[in-house]
Parts: structure tokens; sequence; C-alpha cells
């Protein structure tokens, strides 16, 4: 189905109030802004300093990233393997930015600090606007909401990592992408988008005990192409069913 790149304009009859869209926004932002303390926690275990941790949130600013880089890190990854990994869980903001820029249409000079705040929050709260105003309004608040609140709370965890001791015991490393996977979860509407949420799912956890930390990641990213690639092959022989005549192996109904 062909996506709408028009947005209406503020007033619209299927319009969202203002305030339920901060609302929506702020839920989001506190919700998932929180969580970075569990990042400066696991970020400051992993051995990064205080400033290298704060550098992190303030500059990258991608929680899934910042989790994998550090997570790699931790468990003994070669630095340039760890961000390769993060690197590429990055790349998927791109293609929110290709959308975001159209409902959103910012001016040009707006354009590359909105940039920094393309992020699964931001977008998941924009793109369930109907109108370019609460677009607008749900990526700003999110992404203020979230930026401020992820940084003093990485601030906060990297320096109450010593008094926590032991961050493994806590199992803080996992509450990021636990918060993350929650978000995905219930954008997964279609069979194609399951299947490959499940095979990434299987890649990485099978590959976890026999490539170098870093690399299961990686590999994961190659579900979409294989589900892709199984489906195409089954409409194809779909197609191939479908031009045989009538009969031809198969009686009439």
């Amino acid at each position: 189905m062909r996506e709408q790149t028009a947005l209406p304009d503020a007033g619209a009859a299927d319009g969202k109030p203002d305030a339920a869209v901060v609302r929506d926004a702020l839920g989001v932002g506190v919700a998932v802004g929180l969580s970075g303390f569990a990042f400066g926690v696991t970020s400051a275990g992993s051995g990064l300093t205080l400033a290298q941790t704060c550098a992190l949130s303030l500059l990258v600013f991608t929680g899934a990233s910042q989790f994998a880089l550090v997570g790699a890190l931790a468990a003994g990854g070669n630095p340039l393997t760890a961000a390769a990994g993060a690197f590429f869980l990055g790349v998927r903001n791109a293609f929110y930015g290709l959308r975001l820029s159209q409902l959103l249409a910012l001016p040009r000079a707006v354009r590359p600090f909105a940039a920094q705040w393309v992020i699964d929050e931001t977008t998941a709260v924009a793109l369930a606007q109907p109108t370019r105003r609460g677009v607008r309004i749900g990526f700003t608040v999110t992404g203020l909401t979230l930026y401020v609140l992820w940084n003093l709370t990485t601030l906060l965890g990297a320096l109450g990592a010593e008094a926590i001791g032991d961050t493994d015991a806590w199992g803080l490393d996992a509450a990021g992408p636990a918060v993350f996977l929650a978000l995905l979860a219930p954008m997964l509407k279609s069979g194609t988008e399951r299947a490959v949420a499940a095979l990434a799912v299987l890649l990485g956890l099978g590959l976890l005990p026999v490539l170098p930390a870093g690399v299961p990641v990686l590999t994961a990213a190659l579900a979409a192409p294989i589900v892709l690639w199984a489906r195409g092959r089954r409409s194809g022989g779909a197609g191939d069913g479908a031009d045989r005549p009538v009969g031809a192996g198969e009686g009439e109904r």
C-alpha cells in the first residue's frame, strides 16, 4: 500500500490535540530516558572513563548502538569490531531520516540539528501523528525530553557505577536492550517483519558462542535479505503455478 507523503495541516478534522501529543511524547521520552542510567553503569563497568561514557551519549545518542559498543568491549571484543557493530545498528536511523524529512518538512538550516534526534523513539512518536503539526510536536518533545534525560542519567549511572559494584550481577546490561525490544515488538505487524526479527534473534544468539564479540550483531543483519529472498522464491513459485492451464496436474474446481 502506498504511503502518504503529504500530511494535513493543523486543524484537520482527524487532528490530535496538542496536549495529547505532548503527553504521549513525554511518556516515551521519560520512560526510555531513565534507562540511560543502565547505560552509564554498564559503560563504566566495561572500562570506559566518565568522559568517554558521557561523550557517547552526547554525540552518538542512539541507545542500541551504545549498548552494542560497550557490550562488545566488555566481552573482550576488538574495538574496531565493536565500533563496526554499533555503526551498522545506527545505520537504521538514516532510513528513518528519509521518511521523517518528508513529514517534518523542516527548514534546511534546522535539519542538521534535528538529525541528532532521529532515533527509534522520536520516529515512532512522529509517525503516529495524523498532522504535520502533530509530527513536529511529537518529534521535538520526544527528542528534547529523551536527550536531556538520557545524558543526565548516563552521567549519574557512570558516577554511581563504583557504588553498585558488579554490573553483571545486577543485570543492568540487559536493561537497555529490553527497552528497545519492548518498543520494537508492537511494530512487527506483518509476517515478513516477524520472520526477519525471529531469524535475526536466532542468528545473533546462535552465533554468539562461536564468533568474536560484536560479530554476531553484524551477522544478524543478514536476516532481512534472507527472508526477502525466501519470500521472493515462494512468490515466484506461486506465480509459475498460476500460469499453468487449469486441470494440468489437478482437477478443475
